[in-house]
């Protein structure tokens, strides 16, 4: 009953603190931050920005860190029960559910793309980019691109930008 009564006061102020991020998305960021470390969630820095429609699993078993960017949809899973639909698929019949739970940490400066899925025990590194619609299962060294289902290194950050770069693919975000 208290983790329910706790779910329905997260979503409820996450409500009211979400109305903000159209008057005022700084405040709105100041404010979810302190929102999502009062929830439980470890916070190692400020992250830039957590998109109100992030869905949190079990918020003590989740670690963001500093200049994070985590995109809207995107799903933070820390348990995993298929493993009773397995069992029960080769003939086993289990007494009750048989369930995985794993923490998920996020490393500092990572940018994660809209839809992306991080599964139970994924460990992300520092300056780290998933791919809009990734899932992420493991441990994510630093300075790579990830994507793909399952999510996997594509690139090197630092090469990733020098192609950029030597494109002219960059711009102001107030420019048209």
């Amino acid at each position: 009953m208290k983790r329910k009564f706790q779910r329905l006061f997260f979503h409820f102020f996450k409500y009211l603190i979400g109305l903000l991020a159209y008057i005022d998305s700084r405040l709105f960021m100041q404010l979810y931050n302190k929102f999502l470390k009062a929830a439980g969630i470890k916070l190692n820095g400020v992250p830039r920005f957590v998109a109100k429609s992030v869905k949190f699993d079990d918020f003590n078993m989740i670690t963001l860190g500093d200049r994070l960017v985590v995109s809207s949809n995107v799903i933070f899973l820390t348990h995993d029960y298929s493993y009773t639909t397995g069992l029960i698929s080769i003939g086993e019949k289990p007494k009750t559910d048989i369930g995985v739970l794993g923490p998920i940490s996020i490393g500092n400066n990572v940018f994660i793309g809209m839809n992306s899925i991080l599964l139970p025990g994924t460990s992300i590194g520092n300056n780290v980019i998933v791919g809009a619609g990734s899932v992420v299962r493991g441990k994510i060294p630093d300075n790579v691109i990830i994507s793909g289902n399952p999510a996997v290194v594509v690139n090197d950050i630092q090469s990733h930008i020098v192609k950029i770069k030597e494109k002219n693919y960059t711009r102001r975000v107030d420019q048209k």
